[in-house]
């Protein structure tokens, strides 16, 4: 069963949206959902699907001289490059916030990739600083940090990162450690239980160079840079492409993964083990390429959406030769990599395949749609809705109308887990960023939708 709601601005678009916590996704149960609005605008929306209300809340930033996110440095410009068949010369984004993406903590707020200032990082950030992890990689700049809102209080928190920010996951360890994607060079995090105890952003962060084990002794040592040969006898810092995208705490170990490689470089997940510092970089083998979003299930597996039209898993527990040495550097593991065909119509010309251009995988760990647990879902941008694989086989959930939506996120919830598939449910918005391309047309509003599994069509 398919429920949607009208939110947001029609000349706005929105990113993504939140209702609960991934690792418990009971909190909030019943609860509002939270929209991200990223380049256009500061407001976010919040729908009430009790009530049907749609409210807004001003994301504020800290800095009064704080630019708008917009031009260099973002991936919006100033102003428009040409007419707009619809709207003409007008400007009709205005964000300084530039909220990405949001996650539900334990307790219930909501945590954002959003601007606290401009791009120019504090002096704790750089180089000459004696913040430990300044002292290893200095960074000069940032686009987005972190915030909290509480929605008992509405109260908005900033928190300045050293790192950029895109998407945020939180661990499964005590300390409630959230880890940010959109890093760049380096994976980055927050200790959020010393943040609400010290309320010290600075002492609460820390950041990381990617490091291959590449003289395979078990530790970070003195490494050479990325434009530099591999020395046997010392450790390899690299720049993983156009950095982390999705980014996914194993539930297993505590290692940290990320898609990498998405806007430039070789396409690839990345796994960060937060004890050693070290890293280990798997690339996406032919004839599969390309790489988006990412989520990791109960077992450690990573699953990706693919642009060749794929769902990938990679499974590091099938890679037969070291994990580390030399000759670690990427290309290591073809084994652990696991395809899975998109359903659709393909190109012509190449063989057997799909023109499905996945944007965003998630894993279903709990069972919060009513497929079973450790379900890989993805987002089916040219199939107007979602995918599911279970069992081997692809089942596609369509949002018949309106036509064109485009997702980019999705999240679940169980809102009363003994109400059979009535508590049960995924969230996700209208992620396009033009919603007067859809089916209605100039004046459309941007959507949310509740997928809903019923056990059979006349099911009560």
């Amino acid at each position: 069963m398919v429920t949607s709601w009208e939110w947001g601005d029609p000349k706005k678009y929105l990113h993504d949206l939140i209702a609960s916590d991934r690792r418990n996704p009971t909190v909030n149960a019943n609860g509002p959902v939270y929209g991200s609005p990223e380049y256009a605008t500061d407001l976010m929306p919040i729908l009430d699907p009790r009530t049907h209300k749609v409210t807004t809340f001003k994301m504020p930033v800290r800095d009064a001289d704080t630019p708008e996110a917009l031009g260099p440095g973002h991936a919006a410009q100033i102003k428009p490059m040409a007419p707009s068949p619809y709207w003409g010369d007008e400007k009709i984004w205005d964000t300084k916030a530039n909220n990405h993406n949001a996650m539900f903590d334990k307790k219930g707020r909501v945590w954002l990739t959003a601007n606290v200032r401009g791009l120019d990082n504090p002096a704790f950030c750089k180089k000459g600083s004696d913040h430990p992890s300044a002292k290893v990689f200095p960074l000069e700049r940032s686009s987005r940090q972190v915030t909290v809102l509480d929605p008992k209080t509405m109260k908005y928190t900033f928190l300045d990162t050293c790192f950029g920010t895109h998407h945020p996951q939180f661990g499964y360890d005590a300390n409630d450690t959230l880890w940010l994607s959109g890093t760049g060079p380096v994976a980055g995090w927050v200790d959020t239980k010393m943040f609400d105890e010290t309320g010290d952003a600075a002492k609460s962060q820390g950041w990381s160079p990617f490091v291959l084990d590449t003289n395979a002794n078990g530790k970070r040592d003195e490494f050479v840079e990325p434009n530099e040969p591999v020395d046997p006898a010392k450790d390899k810092r690299i720049v993983p492409g156009s950095g982390p995208y999705a980014v996914m705490p194993s539930p297993v170990d505590g290692s940290i993964w990320y898609t990498v490689g998405v806007f430039g470089g070789t396409p690839a997940v990345l796994r960060f083990d937060p004890a050693t510092g070290l890293s280990e970089v798997f690339n996406v083998p032919l004839p599969a390429y390309g790489i988006r979003g990412g989520d990791i299930d109960k077992n450690g597996v990573v699953w990706a959406s693919l642009a060749s039209g794929h769902l990938a898993s990679f499974d590091r527990r099938k890679c037969k030769g070291p994990l580390n040495g030399p000759n670690a550097t990427g290309a290591h593991c073809p084994e652990g990599w696991s395809f899975y065909q998109y359903p659709g119509p393909g190109f012509q010309g190449i063989g057997e395949n799909s023109a499905e251009s996945s944007y965003y995988t998630w894993v279903d760990q709990h069972n919060t749609f009513g497929l079973g647990e450790n379900i890989p879902m993805s987002t089916a941008n040219l199939n107007d809705g979602l995918v599911a694989l279970k069992d081997g086989k692809m089942i596609v959930l369509r949002v018949p109308y309106p036509l064109g939506f485009y997702a980019k996120g999705f999240d679940g919830r169980i809102d009363d887990a003994n109400a059979g598939w009535k508590g049960r449910g995924l969230w996700t918005t209208s992620g396009d960023r033009t919603p007067w391309l859809m089916e209605g047309g100039k004046g459309s509003l941007p959507r949310v939708v509740h997928f809903q599994l019923r056990p059979d069509p006349l099911a009560h």
